[in-house]
């Protein structure tokens, strides 16, 4: 993980500074677009990204968009981080912490967009604030993002999308999207193309691949 020059860490969750594989701690705050990406475009996070696979996607098909994978484990980062060097992306970051510490290291209005790709959707209800779309989540992605960001969630589980939209509805947000079997029609183009390795399995396993879109 030090050895590849796109992947940033934090350690210290106390401490909203992040490693570079320079070994120097930085504050990235405000500073993703200049200093890592060398340009003033717009910034998208995949949040719980895995190995990458749609941060990765995403930044094939919008070059004029810079992509941050957000995950903890760093195993998947490592591989995210080393495909999108392999295939020469410069517009691919990835940032190793927990979600919960994101406010930390993005300033107001530096993120555009959010992903939420087949992210864990904490079945037992007592665990509801632990979703990535719960209330609490959602505050957090308001510190950081644009007036008008979006945020797409993607994802086999009903219990997710279902909580992710009365969410969404119960806060009076613009619902850009809903769809709770996106292939019924068939392939789908553009971003939705996308398939990441969990989705390929619960595709292989006959389960329904719902969509969500809204405006935070």
């Amino acid at each position: 993980m030090d050895s590849l020059p796109n992947v940033y860490q934090n350690f210290s969750f106390r401490e909203p500074k992040v490693r570079k594989s320079t070994g120097e701690f930085v504050d990235m705050k405000g500073k993703w677009a200049e200093e890592v990406f060398l340009n003033s475009n717009p910034i998208v996070l995949e949040l719980a990204c895995g190995r990458g696979e749609y941060t990765i996607g995403l930044a094939g098909m919008f070059p004029e968009t810079n992509f941050i994978g957000v995950d903890l484990k760093g195993n998947r980062v490592f591989t995210g981080a080393r495909s999108a060097i392999e295939k020469e992306l410069s517009n691919v970051a990835f940032l190793r912490t927990k979600i919960e510490l994101i406010q930390h290291f993005f300033a107001p209005g530096e993120v555009s967009a959010i992903w939420i790709t087949f992210a864990d959707p904490f079945l037992n209800p007592t665990d509801a604030n632990k979703r990535l779309t719960a209330p609490p989540f959602l505050e957090k992605y308001r510190s950081i993002m644009a007036k008008g960001g979006t945020i797409h969630l993607k994802t086999d589980s009903e219990v997710l999308y279902e909580y992710s939209l009365k969410v969404a509805q119960e806060q009076g947000l613009k619902i850009l999207e809903q769809d709770d079997h996106i292939y019924k029609n068939g392939e789908r183009s553009g971003p939705l193309s996308i398939k990441t390795y969990y989705e390929k399995m619960h595709l292989a396993n006959q389960k329904t691949i719902k969509y969500l879109s809204f405006v935070l």
